[in-house]
């Protein structure tokens, strides 16, 4: 089965450039002319590599990553009229994988898309091999290596930290006290007034990217405890 690629610009001749190139590589293309229209055919359609103008009507480029980003890791290659080398490394910061500046040329770009799709592959091959206890929404936990993942990138955590996510992520949804987490993860008995679990928890949402990716993994039921949603 063919790979899907989206391709987003307002700007239909080059649209329809990327098209013809990609559809010769064997891929199959779905086009979008604003961001709004992106969004939607993420949401409608299984995507596998995303080539997105910045300065799109409706949502720029910036905006439709970040909400792609909330529920899908596939790659995004940014294509721009902006040159300058801050505004490639702004394009990657903000979660694109590659970055083409226009003019461009179109065998360029094609190699550019096999180069991510095959790091996509071979990431998706490595992760299915280690069985993950958990992938949602980018995030990928792998409990035999103590190894957590978010969008592709490695997430540095403390063994408490790790202990305390993947108790929450075996069991989505299910709220667990302050009390039973601490005697989970430390194994001792839990003494009132303790915040030992309130500063790893805070420390957990920081490396999980929370308020950058505008997702609340951990939630907080007040009064109750904490519960994990993917």
């Amino acid at each position: 089965m063919s790979m899907t690629i989206l391709i987003a610009d307002d700007e239909t001749e080059i649209a329809d450039l990327i098209e013809l190139h990609l559809e010769k590589e064997g891929y199959r293309c779905l086009k979008a002319a604003d961001g709004q229209e992106a969004i939607a055919v993420c949401d409608a359609h299984v995507i596998d590599l995303a080539i997105l103008d910045i300065m799109m009507p409706k949502h720029d480029g910036y905006e439709v990553t970040r909400q792609i980003r909330e529920k899908h890791h596939f790659p995004i290659i940014f294509l721009s009229a902006k040159t300058s080398d801050l505004d490639k490394i702004a394009g990657l910061v903000r979660g694109a994988d590659d970055y083409v500046t226009k003019p461009f040329n179109p065998m360029e770009l094609v190699a550019r898309v096999n180069a991510q799709l095959r790091r996509s592959k071979q990431f998706n091959q490595s992760t299915q091999t280690a069985r993950p206890v958990l992938e949602a929404g980018g995030l990928f936990i792998y409990p035999e290596e103590r190894t957590v993942f978010l969008y592709g990138q490695p997430i540095e955590l403390t063994p408490k930290e790790f202990d305390i996510l993947h108790l929450l992520a075996r069991h989505p949804k299910k709220v667990f006290s302050s009390e039973h987490i601490f005697e989970q993860v430390w194994r001792e008995t839990y003494y009132e007034g303790s915040n030992t679990v309130m500063v790893h928890i805070r420390s957990l949402r920081k490396k999980l990217e929370e308020d950058v990716h505008k997702t609340k993994r951990i939630k907080t039921v007040w009064g109750v405890g904490y519960s994990f949603h993917g």
